[in-house]
């Protein structure tokens, strides 16, 4: 359970940390790190959902995933791309660096590929 969370918090704060530079740009706003933890918990669910369909099943998990970005933040399909992507850079480095430090059993739960 406990590593659930860690997890979880990890995928929500990329999420939030990539949402702030992509989507908000400094302006003060309701991008909250709470708001970032839900997108980052109903994503890992739309993931769960669609990447196991055969031959398909990743470039479905991904879009579907991306869809949720789009559903719980503002802007188009593009800016949800782009905070994907930005979102799973940083948990690769906070992985990363968690790794360093002995820390490498958890993962970021809501970002895929992480």
């Amino acid at each position: 359970m406990v590593v659930f969370a860690v997890s979880l918090l990890i995928g929500g704060a990329a999420i939030h940390v990539a949402a702030k530079h992509v989507i908000s740009r400094g302006e003060p706003g309701g991008l909250t790190f709470e708001h970032a933890v839900v997108t980052a918990l109903l994503g890992a669910i739309a993931w769960a959902l669609l990447s196991w369909i055969p031959l398909f099943g990743s470039l479905f998990g991904l879009v579907g995933w991306i869809a949720v970005i789009r559903w719980r933040y503002p802007g188009g399909w593009v800016k949800a791309g782009v905070t994907g992507a930005a979102a799973w850079a940083a948990a690769v480095v906070v992985l990363a660096a968690l790794e360093l430090i002995g820390l490498g059993s958890v993962s970021a739960l809501g970002v895929p590929g992480a």
